[in-house]
């Protein structure tokens, strides 16, 4: 029997909780499988329809961790049938007590403290007393070590996709009226925020707009940068070619995607925050999508420079700019997204979930 341990998980919209499920979702066909996650709006119904066991936890978040720790180790007393406890956080085993096999996943942004910090201190204390560390990326495996993990017990595993279902003829319809006949057509799928770097897209559309008046770049998501953008779309004189999305379900945002011809997510170091992979270039790529994603990060184990897309600069203006233009020139995304589509199939849960079997 396997554990998971999670803070993230559906009905919860998000990478993480995407990556949560489906991994729940494929070991639940090997073995016997429990999870415990926190509490969430509207679980009840989700967590009748799946075919294993989901504890939920709530309270206030302080508090939470501790009576889920509780929980879990009062558990695990009683149940010597564990294999496996797999958590998506390494705060999500900081308080378990227990000699049980242990394997904790990283990325980027939860690990990028300073070196003897006292977050560096705790993080390692548990990462460097897990049995396996499965890191979401080459660049968060080396990033890492940098901090301090032991690289012995690092494993590379990037997240899983699912097959995409067929989309309905009246979603592709309803993203037809939404584009309003415009080409090309760029998009971005993710939260508003600095490192997702939408506006140097934006400043890039602005120079784009002389040679393709009819470009339009799709935003999809929220976040505290959306006002700024906006505001930055009507200073440049581009508001029309900039389109903001939210709220908007997911055939209607896989229809989008389908409909488009350029994913760009030049992603770059803000802070602390950091891309440590970028899932959403692999679901564009299920679309015959190809991708611009950003030097800094993870992106490079998603997009294969040249082929899939190209990896560039984020934060350099020229770079991003190029980058558009190599693939609008002679509609070369048209190749690339060939080539993506075929090198996604590498990403579905039934090919990741081998890697996991192997530690397991």
């Amino acid at each position: 029997m396997n554990l998971i341990i999670t803070r993230s998980f559906p009905p919860g919209i998000g990478g993480m909780q995407n990556l949560m499920w489906g991994l729940s979702n494929q070991l639940a066909k090997i073995d016997m499988l429990k999870v415990f996650a926190d509490h969430d709006l509207n679980h009840e119904d989700f967590d009748k329809k799946v075919s294993f066991s989901i504890e939920r936890v709530g309270g206030i978040k302080f508090f939470r961790k501790y009576r889920k720790a509780y929980l879990i180790n009062e558990y695990l007393k009683t149940n010597n049938n564990i294999k496996n406890i797999i958590a998506d956080h390494w705060k999500s085993l900081e308080k378990i007590k227990t000699d049980k096999k242990k394997i904790c996943l990283i990325h980027s942004k939860e690990i990028n403290h300073n070196k003897n910090s006292r977050l560096n201190k705790r993080l390692l204390d548990v990462l460097n007393n897990v049995k396996i560390v499965v890191s979401n990326s080459e660049f968060t495996k080396n990033l890492a070590i940098e901090k301090g993990v032991n690289p012995e017990i690092i494993t590379v595993i990037n997240p899983g996709i699912s097959p995409v279902n067929e989309l309905e003829k009246k979603d592709l319809i309803k993203a037809e009226d939404i584009l309003l006949n415009k080409q090309p057509r760029l998009i971005t799928v993710s939260r508003f925020e600095r490192r997702k770097n939408h506006e140097k897209v934006i400043m890039a559309i602005r120079n784009l707009k002389q040679i393709y008046p009819n470009i339009i770049y799709i935003c999809i998501g929220y976040g505290e940068e959306e006002e700024k953008l906006k505001n930055l779309s009507k200073e440049l004189g581009v508001q029309d070619q900039v389109l903001f999305l939210n709220n908007i379900g997911q055939d209607l945002k896989n229809a989008l995607l389908s409909k488009s011809n350029i994913f760009i997510m030049p992603s770059i170091v803000y802070k602390k925050s950091v891309e440590g992979f970028g899932i959403a270039f692999v679901e564009a790529a299920q679309f015959g999508v190809p991708s611009i994603g950003g030097a800094d990060g993870g992106a490079n184990d998603a997009i294969i420079h040249n082929k899939t897309g190209l990896i560039c600069d984020g934060n350099n203006l020229d770079a991003v700019y190029s980058s558009l233009i190599q693939l609008l020139e002679n509609k070369n995304y048209i190749e690339f997204g060939k080539l993506a589509k075929e090198e996604s199939k590498k990403f579905l849960w039934s090919n990741i979930i081998e890697k996991y079997r192997r530690i397991l």
